[in-house]
């Protein structure tokens, strides 16, 4: 059973970067979606960023120009770099990897960003 295991996030102060990793403890086969989401408290799950198999990225209109979306084949890894952050970008972050029949997701992890 492949896991994703994710790293980064924290407190950060408003203005600030930061970059969360997520990786596959194994290969996956036929990746359509590489994705991260984020829930704030009392707020649904947002769709933040995605990243297709063919390389388009696309990103929720609050986080454009700021938050970019990578990956790394050779690592089984997605990022998301996080630039100039705001408070209200503070949440739980998720990344998520699907296939045509199958969502993988992370842990979640914190961010938190100080005004």
């Amino acid at each position: 059973q492949v896991q994703l295991v994710q790293s980064g996030g924290g407190l950060v102060q408003a203005g600030g970067s930061l970059r969360l990793s997520c990786a596959a403890s194994g290969y996956i086969f036929s990746i359509n979606t590489m994705a991260w989401y984020r829930q704030a408290p009392g707020k649904q799950r947002e769709l933040v960023a995605v990243l297709t198999s063919g390389g388009t990225t696309t990103y929720v209109d609050s986080v454009k120009g700021r938050f970019t979306i990578s990956r790394d084949n050779a690592k089984n890894t997605v990022y998301l770099q996080m630039n100039s952050l705001k408070p209200e970008d503070t949440a739980v972050y998720y990344c998520n990897i699907a296939t045509w029949d199958v969502h993988y997701w992370g842990q979640g992890t914190q961010v938190t960003v100080s005004s």
